[in-house]
């Protein structure tokens, strides 16, 4: 996960302080404090990881709280776009019992390439805190590395910045539907009429507040019986509920191409902040696998 060298380099005036090949592999919070030691005032430093940032994320370890991420099947590619089949269907309709009238014997097909994009997230450090390596690593890896695995669902469901990536939500050929006051019912409707397209339904995305609804109704052990993660996250609105058969229909690409990085003096009121970095590429094979429920 760790560079394997000890030198250091200078970057367009920043210097990168590369890793230790004599210790052992550590947590990128201990990577982070033993590469910013001693470095002085006013000094900018990047340390570069291979990996990426939002899946170490420690606490995943030991809870079920699953991202947008984890309903996702994810391939390791090459620093540059990465080439794909996207395959959309001519029509949404029902699906008959043969071949022929099923939608995906309709199905086209063609190559695109998707771009990869940086996920960034600034947190101010609190004075003083880079004289502590040992609290400095824990802030980092337990405080720094949740906050861009916020960014990743925000990326994933709404897009990026710079159109590398499309969010599910906004995907053209997405099917949509009505999420009804009888949310239970609408969501395993739902994931019926995923089917209809071949696909098998594995996923869903709701708010919070929904999640801990189904949790009440004893739905989730439910969905989880039938083989359905169920991921939550407020970058989805309370309205809204997205299913899909995600581990088909798309693939995030990494890269391993990260880095947490010492900014002096660009925070508020002047304090030191970290920027933590990982790349990204989201493939989009099938859009009509996923479905997103609205409320009126």
């Amino acid at each position: 996960m760790l560079a394997a060298t000890a030198s250091s380099a200078v970057t367009q005036g920043v210097q990168i302080q590369l890793a230790d090949p004599g210790l052992a592999e550590r947590s990128p919070g201990e990577e982070f404090a033993w590469s910013v030691r001693g470095t002085g005032a006013g000094e900018d430093r990047v340390v570069p990881f291979r990996a990426h940032l939002p899946a170490v994320f420690p606490l995943f370890a030991t809870r079920p709280r699953y991202a947008v991420r984890h309903l996702l099947k994810t391939a390791s590619v090459a620093d540059a776009p990465v080439p794909f089949v996207h395959e959309p269907a001519a029509a949404h309709a029902a699906s008959g019992t043969s071949y022929a009238s099923t939608p995906e014997g309709s199905f086209t097909s063609r190559v695109e390439r998707a771009e990869l994009t940086d996920l960034k997230v600034r947190v101010p450090l609190p004075a003083g805190l880079l004289d502590e390596p040992a609290l400095l690593a824990s802030f980092i890896d337990y405080r720094v590395l949740v906050r861009l695995s916020v960014v990743e669902n925000q990326t994933l469901l709404h897009g990026s910045d710079d159109k590398a990536v499309t969010g599910l939500l906004d995907l053209p050929g997405i099917r949509t539907g009505s999420l009804g006051d009888d949310v239970y019912a609408s969501i395993t409707e739902a994931a019926a009429e995923v089917e209809e397209t071949g696909g098998s339904c594995d996923g869903i995305v709701v708010h919070p507040f929904t999640y801990w609804e189904l949790v009440r109704a004893g739905v989730l052990g439910q969905l989880g019986a039938a083989g359905i993660t169920v991921s939550r996250t407020r970058m989805i609105p309370r309205g809204q509920v997205l299913l899909g058969d995600f581990r088909a229909a798309a693939t995030l690409l990494v890269p391993g191409v990260a880095s947490l990085t010492l900014l002096r003096g660009q925070g508020p009121d002047g304090t030191d902040v970290v920027e933590a970095s990982s790349r990204i590429g989201f493939a989009i094979h099938l859009p009509q696998h996923f479905l997103l429920l609205t409320s009126d």
